[in-house]
């Protein structure tokens, strides 16, 4: 049965209201290229409004109605909307599908992560209450001191298009948990299932006003939140350039951010694993949300002695060399007849895992429809973007070992084959650049050091994995990466108790845990002077 998606305004003050402006954007079903809904266009005068409502809410009844009550009590808000989002998981699964093109098993663990991350954020709410007037030591028995930790105050969460509601969860439920009143602008590309957030938190009966939600464009919703004088702090999840931006407007108000940018992480897979096991690891770490995430392992960095424990089986000839027609390759000199022995030496195990692994990937499930043998991306530009990137890796001298294209049995929708790169120099805009999109591109290496080189070979910083049954060597590793995250024989697993976040260009900052509540308050020292003896800085004119 075919879901209808939802007709919704802005959700400003516990309403649904119209844009002032009453603009509206389509909704694009990314498999089918049809306009299937559309959501509001919020512009800089909404954004006034959402923030007056928010402010309002957060000094309504002097704070008594938000930011002042116990954590226990706005735990009860976010167990309630967890529960209502587990209720709702099955439409809100499907929604996200047809919103951003996410296969319908994804989106449906999506909807139990947001239901856990509010539940989880509940409980730290409740803590809360316990560590408030934690008493600090000092040198002087004179005085005592104690920390209150108070909500930030109005803050502004601006997050991305492949994971809309869980992205939004990732920011709401700490802020809201932290006190805060927020406004969350999620991505136009991909806002259904956070306007359907907004439709739970009326049935919950939450505070008007402590959460709003504007879906619009960035220029004309994103940027004037962004810079908001009124808006107290910025969470934001994207592209660097956009959170370059943000960070230079929320400077001129000294205003905090936190953010989490791109990635090009990479993967080590030494020469002493299961190769099955790590074929597949690498599969899941890039083509995971068809490839759309910031920290998927996409370059895969190959221990080179795999190639030499083959070369006493595979002799190499002054013959062109034509190997296998599933991969379409002729060899015509010593480079890549090395290259061949390396293909041929992983066809029984690793390389076999990769090559021919993303077309065993599952079925692509839109709504029990499937496609199968591609990946879908959200929306044309974000299509070409990704046939872009490997048709310049080509020009630049690399291998397409394996798709590359669109399936020729797809004539609509954004589908593009998963792809693997090989013969890629560091130099190369596949190497260096965020594809966001199911490519791989792949390297050897044949020491430790030059692995880890390698992999810090990039401006980003978010996530790295490492592939190996030495222990030691896998802390070492760990050790030497410039990443915020590393999965050791492993790649992508996230829990809402770790905390989230990258280095250098990929962002400051940590979402998620206790770090992620952190995010959102305000550290206050209170000391009080207990001592009933005058302080005695000077002598009282009375005694002179």
């Amino acid at each position: 049965m075919a879901i209808r998606v939802p007709t919704r305004q802005l959700f400003i003050g516990g309403e649904w209201r119209e844009p002032v402006l009453k603009k509206r954007i389509p909704i694009i079903n990314p498999a089918t290229e049809q306009i299937v809904g559309d959501i509001p266009a919020a512009t800089a005068e909404d954004v006034e409004i959402a923030v007056e409502a928010a402010r309002k809410a957060f000094s309504r009844n002097k704070g008594q109605d938000w930011p002042s009550t116990s954590g226990a009590y706005r735990a009860k808000y976010l167990r309630a909307i967890a529960a209502k989002i587990t209720e709702r998981k099955s439409e809100l699964g499907k929604l996200e599908v047809i919103d951003c093109g996410k296969p319908l098993d994804e989106a449906l663990w999506d909807m139990d992560d947001v239901a856990g991350c509010f539940e989880y954020y509940a409980d730290l709410a409740e803590g809360l209450d316990a560590k408030q007037k934690a008493p600090v030591s000092l040198p002087m028995e004179t005085f005592k001191s104690y920390v209150l930790k108070e909500p930030l105050g109005v803050v502004a969460l601006i997050t991305p298009w492949n994971y809309p509601l869980l992205m939004g969860a990732w920011k709401v439920a700490p802020a809201l948990a932290a006190g805060c009143t927020a406004i969350l602008k999620p991505s136009e590309l991909a806002s259904v299932t956070c306007l359907e957030l907004a439709d739970v938190c009326r049935e919950v009966g939450l505070p008007p006003g402590v959460l709003n939600i504007l879906t619009g464009f960035g220029t004309e919703a994103g940027a004037p939140l962004a810079s908001h004088p009124h808006v107290d702090k910025v969470a934001f999840t994207g592209s660097s350039a956009t959170g370059s931006k943000i960070m230079t407007s929320a400077a001129q108000m000294i205003k905090p951010v936190s953010m989490e940018l791109g990635g090009k992480s990479p993967i080590i897979v030494f020469e002493d694993v299961d190769l099955d096991k790590a074929a597949e690891w690498t599969l899941f770490g890039c083509f995971w949300t068809n490839g759309q995430i910031c920290s998927a392992t996409s370059r895969l960095l190959v221990h080179v002695s795999v190639i030499f424990s083959v070369l006493n089986t595979y002799q190499m000839t002054s013959q062109p060399v034509l190997y296998s027609s599933c991969f379409g390759l002729i060899f015509h000199d010593l480079k890549s007849r090395i290259e061949l022995l390396f293909l041929k030496a992983l066809h029984q195990s690793f390389w076999t895992g990769l090559s021919n692994g993303p077309k065993r990937l599952r079925f692509l499930i839109l709504l029990k429809k499937v496609v199968g043998l591609a990946q879908l991306l959200v929306e044309g530009r974000q299509y070409e973007k990704v046939l872009e990137f490997i048709a310049t890796a080509k020009s630049e001298g690399a291998t397409i070992l394996s798709g590359g294209d669109r399936p020729k049995h797809l004539t609509t929708g954004f589908f593009v084959e998963p792809t693997i790169i090989t013969d890629v120099t560091t130099s190369m805009q596949i190497w260096r650049e965020e594809v966001f999109g199911p490519v791989l591109c792949v390297k050897t290496f044949g020491t430790e050091d030059e692995a880890i080189e390698l992999a810090n070979d990039t401006h980003y910083g978010l996530g790295a994995a490492v592939i190996s049954n030495d222990l030691e060597r896998c802390d070492r590793v760990t050790k030497a990466f410039r990443a915020g995250i590393v999965w050791i024989n492993c790649s992508q697993p996230c829990f809402c108790q770790a905390p989230w976040g990258g280095i250098k260009r990929s962002g400051f900052g940590r979402e998620l845990g206790e770090w992620g509540l952190e995010n959102y308050l305000s550290v206050k020292q209170v000391t009080q002077y207990i001592s009933d003896e005058p302080w005695g800085w000077y002598q009282s004119p009375a005694k002179l």
